[in-house]
């Protein structure tokens, strides 16, 4: 049985389907899929070992030392596959789709740092003597984090990437892919990776890695071999996963001390007596070849700067490319051969010659690296000064070669020379050959047939006699391989223009892509710096507005092994955004102001998601010692899990699509929609978690059952790292590489189109969960700053309207801009003639009186007005729910002139009832409203329109009342009456049908279980459409805000209004399946909404569901009508067919293409004779055929002669523009857009 077959794969999901059914020979690219399942099989592996070790109670430190050894050779492979994936294969795919590699990349980083905990971690173990429980449950949960990421990173690119790859590449140019990264790998590692890779597989997926590697290799056969005997070797039969690791790995790392050589192979180390036999014998010592190699590299380096001085002196730079790929070539083989040196030669050299000689410095510092790379980077972009250029670069290389030439010398005469007499010729092999080994693949290749080809017969011939030698502890046919290497390149074919050209042709894809990049890095000048620049002074950022890092580009910069630079050298290559913070982390208050731009406000919302990842993470971290907060973490747990959905939701549909539109940017948001759906599998996860939690704790009353309760729990705890990381992170990528953006991309009016779509699609009860949750994590200026941004963008909207009456704490949040644009209704209990009585008798008060008195009596007047913003008379304004008569209007009637009060008198003794009359000194003024004949009324009016002391609300909300003061008189009187005679007994107190035989209650409008008291009329209907359709009332409508009491019809007791019925013998009996406090609707029978926007209740499942609210048109539209055209409040305007208000009407609307409205069954009748909009006379619809039928008929017809050749001058209402057409009496075409729906100018 394979260990495929033996591992339990826990969070392998399967394949996505484009990538199903696929062999690997068809598709190469696929072979890091294969990758992808051994990465998982040995995570799950590492992880139940941890969990092992846990439930035991703590183990020695073998089993940590064994874990820090699968572990670190699982990071050092996974970070060449990174590095191969971020410079081979992305690099490839982004020369085909743009936009995709970004955040891929940026994903690497962050899993490199979820490494960099385990091994904190197990750092600490091994300074102990044993490792405790607790420590290594800690270790379980850093370790199922880094799953958790590269798991979901895997399966990203496995349904984005790879099926990206194999659309835009052929089978041939996937197989080169694969070539290029096996030949990044050092052939140390590769010899190891891949028989570790194949023991995670089934035998058919051996035999398919098989196959591949030939397609691969075809060309050179003994390479081919080479690779094959490493899948197949004897070693990795082992059944342990743990033994699959080979040895040779420790030598890229530096987690070995000078010592581990010596335990790795002491039986080859110290052999004096055949080291004595083979210098008596004459032959030449296996180390001492070395000092040809130091002779070819000498030479290179020379060559190429008596080149460049050639370049100089004669002004022609058209060979300087080729001799800058020559360069990069030699500056890789002196880096691997330099950290070959420092990792095997120097220990050994130090282990053994103890403190008799002085330590060795290094052939190369990595100042002078980090110096020579970034001088090859900038050589790219510094195409205006390479005579400055070269000058830098000439004498960089001078001094390299300089303290180049004086190590080798030391090298050869004191550590080569020691090592020669002191180690076996088996060990000297081993030297050599591990010393070559740790080169890549294409590196090695490349090095020793070029340098071969720079040796004499005589050294040729001694290097392939050393060959010849057995080493036991090198495979047999690599050293063939190598033999062969040597000999093609010893045979002279190899010219210096023709190795150049190689190189150049392997580069050729990566230098067009650098150049592109280093011309939007904003952190690099576009001219080549100054001589005197200080190289070490430039730290890299991140560029968001890039498709990759400017480091990244720099590793690019190299040759085939350029991957290996930041693992090599990680102080020097260190990615550079590492040094970005995290925008939601590090907070926004910087960017969020009052004038702050609309999508600023995405930053707020993901550092709350952050903010309340941690919490949940506190929280959980507790559960398994104190279930207590089981309830506090269940509620927050679903208000974050709904908040995450829908923002997903209005990224994925709204701000996604929108910065997709712009050419450039295109594919930049995949990936992203992709997590999305990803991090919505991990809620749901730990949701199931969460809920085996609560049924196993209700049931749970023994021992084990708590136990198991427990270990849920902990799992719980783990699963809310992973989703805490993997979000954070997720957050994190998205500000810098999306969110970013807007700002360059979009106008602060496009981005507050954006903001409003994505909030009209948010529905009322969860807005009513989001505000209280977001402002709860932001300061007073951030919240005043969110609330001032959402009224901004909804300041056609009813929102403010909602907002104040739904959520009373919103005036502690601010905002000038809610007292401005919400408009509630006026107390009941406020007269709206007297507010206008004391501002006219203040207004003719004598000239004695103190100016300051009046202002005051003003403002005291208007006091009631200012707080509800209102100049609309409604119901409630005419009188108050105890229906008592104003005193002030029964004071004032017989001071009226004669005629108005005879009016007035007939009028109310028409019901035989009488006013009582008073006197007063104070409402006999000739200024009150109800004294003055039109001409004086007239004269008020424009009085008050002057008054400077007014603003224009104020000065409305007057004149109105002035004009309907008589109107206001009689409604209060004829209440009073209504109110006075039904005191005793409230009609409507019986319950109404709707199905009077199966005994359903409500009306033919709704199906409910109660009815509502109307406080106008103070009567009971079933609901405020039997009031407005009552034949006895003609003179009002109800006022649903004013409705506060309610009968239920099966105890017929009037009460509060609300969801349920109250009294205890209904039992919660409920009034409906739907209710709504603000519009008092119930509703037990269709699916009703209740729009923020609007803030009336309409029809539907509601936003984000079938409709959408348009800010701008302040209407609820279809889905399908999210591409519509914009008019400013469209509904709140009549039908123009029956004149009914739309915007609150009951019936369906028709939107018309250009963007008026009018009632579906108005349209259908319209258009039964017309086809123009009745407002702007646009066509309504598609009138291509009717136009056809009218050119038809215009052919056939003929024109007298007297009008024939005559033209007429006509305006399109289509396209606006204007025109000549032939004479006709009807039909005119417009020349421009061939519409028929034209006029005569």
């Amino acid at each position: 049985m394979d260990g495929g077959e033996r591992e339990k794969e826990e969070d392998w999901v399967g394949l996505p389907s484009a990538l199903q059914g696929i062999k690997l020979v068809d598709a190469p690219v696929l072979f890091f899929v294969v990758s992808h399942k051994a990465f998982r099989s040995e995570l799950s592996s590492l992880r139940r070992g941890v969990k092992e070790a846990a439930e035991n109670g703590g183990c020695n430190r073998e089993i940590v030392f064994d874990l820090s050894r699968r572990l670190e050779f699982l990071k050092l492979v996974y970070n060449y596959h990174c590095a191969a994936e971020d410079e081979v294969i992305f690099l490839a795919l982004d020369q085909h789709v743009k936009n995709v590699m970004p955040t891929y990349s940026l994903e690497h980083k962050s899993i490199d740092d979820g490494f960099r905990s385990n091994f904190h971690l197990l750092d600490s173990f091994l300074k102990k003597d044993e490792g405790t429980s607790q420590m290594f449950q800690e270790l379980l949960f850093s370790l199922g984090t880094v799953q958790a990421m590269i798991c979901h990173h895997m399966e990203k690119e496995e349904q984005q990437v790879f099926p990206l790859l194999m659309q835009n590449f052929t089978s041939e140019e996937q197989a080169q892919l694969i070539w290029q990264y096996m030949c990044s790998v050092p052939v140390i590692l590769l010899e190891e990776f891949l028989p570790w890779m194949t023991f995670h597989l089934s035998s058919d997926e051996k035999l398919e890695v098989l196959d591949c590697i030939k397609v691969v290799i075809s060309r050179e056969i003994l390479l081919q071999e080479v690779v094959v005997s490493w899948l197949q070797h004897d070693e990795r039969s082992s059944s342990d996963p743990g033994n699959i690791c080979g040895k040779g790995y420790q030598f890229l790392n530096e987690l070995y001390t000078s010592k581990d050589i010596l335990e790795l192979y002491p039986h080859h180390i110290l052999q004096h007596d055949k080291v004595c036999s083979i210098e008596a014998s004459g032959a030449e010592v296996p180390i001492n070849s070395i000092s040809h190699w130091h002779a070819a590299m000498r030479r290179d380096f020379n060559q190429i700067i008596e080149e460049l001085r050639l370049i100089r002196s004669s002004d022609s730079f058209s060979t300087l490319p080729l001799v800058i790929v020559h360069l990069k070539f030699s500056a890789d083989v002196l880096i691997y051969y330099s950290n070959s040196l420092d990792k095997i030669f120097y220990p050994l050299f130090s282990e053994l010659a103890k403190s008799n000689l002085p330590p060795c410095s290094r052939l190369v510092e990595e100042s002078q690296i980090e110096c020579l790379r970034r001088l090859l980077f900038f050589e790219l972009q510094s195409s205006e000064q390479p005579e400055s250029f070269i000058e830098m670069l000439s004498k960089e290389l001078e001094s390299l070669v300089e303290g180049l030439n004086k190590n080798l010398f030391v090298l050869e005469s004191k550590v080569f020379a020691f090592l020669s007499k002191n180690c076996s010729r088996e060990m000297q092999l081993w030297l050599l050959y591990t010393s070559l080994r740790m080169m890549p693949l294409g590196l090695l290749k490349s090095t020793v047939s070029w340098y071969s080809a720079h040796f004499s017969e005589n050294q040729s011939n001694l290097i392939m006699e050393n060959m010849v030698l057995e080493c036991p502890l090198i495979d047999k046919s690599f050293i063939s391989l190598l033999y062969e290497w040597v000999r093609i390149g010893s045979s002279g074919k190899t010219s210096v223009a023709k190795f150049r050209q190689t190189l150049q042709e392997m580069l050729n894809g990566r230098s067009y892509y650098l150049v592109e990049q280093i011309r939007q890095s904003s952190e690099f000048s576009e001219k080549f710096p100054d001589p005197s620049w200080d190289i070490k002074e430039k730290k890299s950022e991140v560029n968001p507005s890039s498709s990759s890092s400017v480091a990244t580009a720099m590793h690019d910069a190299s040759n085939y092994c350029a991957m290996n630079s930041h693992i090599l050298f990680p102080r020097i290559f260190e990615r550079v955004h590492q040094v970005q913070t995290r925008p939601a982390e590090s907070g926004h208050t910087f960017l969020l102001s009052l004038e702050s731009r609309p999508m600023d406000h995405i930053f707020l919302i993901h550092r709350a998601f952050i903010k309340d990842l941690e919490y949940l993470v506190s929280l959980s971290s507790n559960l398994a010692t104190d279930f207590g907060f089981f309830a506090d973490f269940e509620r927050r747990f679903n208000l974050l899990y709904n908040m995450y959905q829908v923002h997903s939701i209005s990224e994925d549909e709204i701000a996604f699509p929108a910065l997709e539109l712009k050419e450039a940017l295109q594919n930049i948001s995949h990936s992203y929609s992709i997590d999305h759906k990803l991090e919505v599998k991990q809620f749901m996860k730990t949701s199931m978690i969460l809920n085996e939690i609560s049924d196993l704790h209700d049931v749970a009353s023994n021992e084990t059952g708590l136990l198991q309760c427990q270990q849920l729990c902990l799992q719980l705890h783990d699963s809310c790292l992973s989703l805490q990381k993997v979000i954070s992170d997720h957050i994190y990528r998205e500000e810098v590489e999306i969110f970013s953006r807007f700002r360059g991309c979009f106008s602060a009016s496009e981005e507050e189109k954006i903001v409003g779509h994505m909030l009209g699609r948010t529905r009322a009860e969860l807005l009513q969960e989001m505000i209280p949750w977001l402002m709860a994590y932001l300061t007073s200026d951030e919240q005043n700053a969110v609330m001032s941004l959402w009224h901004r963008v909804t300041r056609n909207t009813k929102f403010a309207e909602w907002l104040g009456e739904w959520w009373k704490g919103v005036t502690g949040y601010c905002l000038p801009m809610i007292t401005k644009v919400s408009k509630p209704a006026p107390p009941l209990d406020v007269d709206p003639l007297e507010v206008v009585s004391m501002y006219l008798l203040s207004e003719g008060t004598p000239s004695q009186k103190n100016t300051d008195d009046r202002e005051a009596q003003k403002e005291i007047s208007f006091e009631t007005f200012g707080q509800s913003g209102s100049c609309i008379v409604d119901e409630a304004t005419v009188g108050d729910q105890d229906g008592h008569r104003s005193q002030v209007l029964i004071q004032f009637q017989n001071e009226v002139d004669q005629k108005k009060c005879d009016e007035t008198n007939d009028r109310f003794q028409g019901d035989g009832k009488k006013l009582p009359v008073k006197k007063s000194n104070e409402l006999s003024h000739p200024n009150h409203p109800l004294v003055m004949n039109q001409e004086e009324l007239e004269a008020t009016i424009r009085r008050v329109s002057r008054d400077s002391n007014l603003d224009c609300q104020k000065k409305s909300y007057v004149i109105q009342n002035l004009l309907m003061s008589r109107w206001i008189v009689t409604q209060k009187t004829s209440r009073e009456d209504t109110v006075t005679n039904d005191k005793e007994e409230i009609p409507g107190l019986s319950p109404s049908y709707r199905d009077p035989l199966k005994h359903t209650f409500g009306c033919k409008h709704y199906k409910r279980n109660c009815k509502i008291l109307a406080p106008c009329c103070n009567k009971l209907y079933t609901c405020i459409r039997c009031h407005d359709d009552d034949d006895e009332i003609t003179d009002h409508c109800i006022d649903r805000k004013t409705i506060t009491e309610m009968m239920c019809m099966k105890c017929l007791k009037i009460q509060p209004i609300g969801p349920k019925c109250t009294t205890s013998s209904c039992n919660d009996f409920s009034m409906a399946r739907f209710y709504c406090s603000i519009c008092k609707l119930f509703d037990d029978e269709r699916q009703i909404y209740h729009c923020p926007y609007c803030n009336l209740c309409r029809v539907g499942k509601g936003l984000g569901f079938e409709y959408f609210h348009c800010m701008k048109c302040n209407a609820c539209m279809s889905r399908s009508l999210f591409v519509h055209v914009c008019r400013e409040k469209s509904l709140e305007e009549n039908c123009p067919i029956c004149n009914e208000f739309i915007f609150t009407s009951c019936f369906p609307v028709k939107a018309l293409p250009c963007g008026h409205s009018m009632h579906s069954a108005c349209f259908q009748e319209y258009t039964c004779s017309q086809y123009i909009c009745p407002i702007c006379s646009k066509s309504l619809g598609d009138m291509q055929v009717f136009f056809g039928m009218l050119d038809a008929l215009l052919a056939e017809e003929k024109i007298p002669e007297e009008y024939a050749g005559k033209v007429q001058v006509i305006l399109c209402n289509d396209c606006d523009k204007r025109g000549s057409a032939a004479f006709h009496w009807l039909y005119h075409k417009c020349p421009n857009c061939g519409s028929f729906n034209t006029r005569l100018v």
